[in-house]
């Protein structure tokens, strides 16, 4: 009997199993030169890591040809066959550099596997049902690319490379022919009916501005007065009341680095005006900064209590996301908001095909 080729060999596998990821068609925003601007938002882990083609192909099962025609799950009609669940298997190994599983760990693989199998019919059929059509052209081009990644050089030397895995052209245009079908099919039922309007943006930035404004800088100087140590809260209480008085001085429109250079008890700030410097946001402690980053530019602060002192502050300068750092936050917010929108949809399009279809296991 002679043993039927059911999936590819790895240097498609990355082609054949992205078909759930969003296509590369999708025209995100930040797929255009970058423009300078505050450290990007990770975007959520992929759905398919993208490797270089490998011409190598795993071993088959040792008893391929017993279970060949072995039907272990019907779908709609359609019968996946025990070969083609073990072959996937083995080619999930390889891809994944997994040792065989035995056990438990065997019976979820087997699982996982064949779960993939059923959403890939499924979407299959979906397509069909909607009479869509890929032209030869398209078939060759991504056959070319295919052609192109494994470095054959001529067609022949492709043609002979794919028979030595054991595998036809015809097989390769088949599996090709399917994944442009699921991509196809899920433009039409997924990614067009996915949208991120400006104030899906709004609402993410607001709710995250503080995350996407760090490593911007600021500028500020402060006045520290210190309690006296072993007076406990005498201490604290007397270093309150000099905080104050320096305050209303400052409010009454006294020279803040002036009065810094006098009253301020941070030697190594005092001298030139109680400045810090440029600071990078997350570089002071989180409720000293947040006290400063309050503040406008030319504005102070009242008397701040932290873990050493009191504290005035002058915010002398600060970066906002604005002009091209704006810009590039939002495009980096339509393309994270897009993703998650295009994976709920995806999801809720599977969930609703599978629940529609009559499936019989037989494993």
């Amino acid at each position: 009997m002679s043993v039927r080729v059911g999936l590819l060999p790895a240097m498609l596998i990355a082609f054949v199993v992205s078909g759930c990821a969003a296509p590369s068609w999708v025209p995100f925003a930040s797929s255009s030169p970058k423009a300078k601007g505050p450290p990007p938002v990770p975007p959520p882990p992929p759905h398919s890591e993208t490797r270089a083609p490998i011409l190598s192909r795993p071993a088959l099962p040792p008893d391929a040809d017993a279970v060949v025609d072995r039907v272990i799950c019907v779908i709609n009609s359609d019968a996946v066959t025990m070969y083609e669940l073990e072959e996937a298997e083995a080619y999930y190994l390889y891809e994944n550099k997994m040792e065989p599983p035995t056990g438990e760990e065997r019976t979820v693989l087997r699982e996982k596997v064949l779960s993939g199998i059923i959403e890939r019919r499924l979407q299959l059929q979906a397509a069909e049902k909607e009479k869509l059509t890929i032209e030869d052209s398209e078939i060759k081009e991504q056959l070319d690319e295919i052609q192109k990644k494994v470095g054959a050089t001529t067609q022949a030397d492709f043609e002979a490379q794919v028979k030595a895995q054991g595998l036809t052209m015809e097989s390769m245009k088949k599996r090709v022919y399917d994944q442009l079908m699921v991509q196809r099919i899920i433009r039409r039922r997924v990614a067009l009916r996915v949208s991120v309007t400006e104030e899906d943006i709004d609402q993410y930035l607001n709710a995250n501005r503080e995350k996407l404004e760090t490593g911007l800088t600021f500028e500020a100087r402060h006045i520290l007065f210190l309690p006296q140590a072993g007076t406990g809260e005498d201490g604290w209480q007397a270093a309150r009341r000099r905080a104050d008085d320096v305050y209303a001085r400052v409010m009454s429109g006294e020279d803040f680095a002036e009065l810094a250079a006098e009253f301020s008890e941070d030697p190594a700030t005092a001298k030139n005006g109680g400045r810090l410097g440029i600071l990078k946001r997350g570089e002071l402690a989180p409720d000293i900064e947040k006290a400063v980053l309050r503040l406008s530019p030319g504005e102070h602060s009242p008397p701040f209590r932290s873990e050493i002192g009191y504290h005035l502050f002058e915010l002398d300068s600060k970066e906002t996301l604005a002009g091209e750092q704006l810009a590039q936050a939002r495009n980096q917010i339509r393309d994270i908001l897009y993703r998650q929108k295009y994976d709920a949809r995806l999801k809720e399009w599977l969930t609703e095909i599978r629940s529609k279809a009559i499936i019989e296991m037989r494993l």
